[in-house]
């Protein structure tokens, strides 16, 4: 069984920073792609960030050049370094990953319960 576990959101004013952590947890063989989605109040939840295993990153225009997701494959991790906030990033940010479990064919998607980030002064 795999269970991804998030940790680092928050209230943060405008202009600041805030660290998104995910780790990957459990019969894990191999771990795909990792990233970053986000769900506001009212609006469809969207992709925010992603990077393969290999190190290609995939960035919402509206993040390029404020938000860095980085990989540990090592341990498993993401982190989503976010800089510049603003108020319209506020929503629930969900971590999710693609992963392979040991003795297992299939690469399943798992995600995790998701982070509250809030920007407003």
């Amino acid at each position: 069984q795999v269970q991804l576990v998030e940790s680092g959101g928050g209230l943060e004013q405008p202009g600041g920073s805030l660290r998104l952590f995910c780790s990957a947890f459990g019969s894990i063989f191999e771990v795909y792609n990792m990233g970053w989605y986000r769900q506001a109040p009212g609006k469809q939840r969207e992709l925010v960030a992603s990077q393969t295993r290999g190190g290609d990153t995939a960035y919402e225009d509206s993040v390029k050049g404020r938000f860095t997701i980085t990989r540990d494959n090592a341990k498993n991790t993401a982190t989503l370094q976010m800089n510049n906030l603003k108020p319209e990033d506020t929503a629930v940010y969900y971590c999710t990953a693609t992963i392979l479990e040991q003795r297992s064919d299939y690469r399943h998607d798992y995600w995790g319960q998701g982070t509250q980030v809030t920007v407003s002064s």
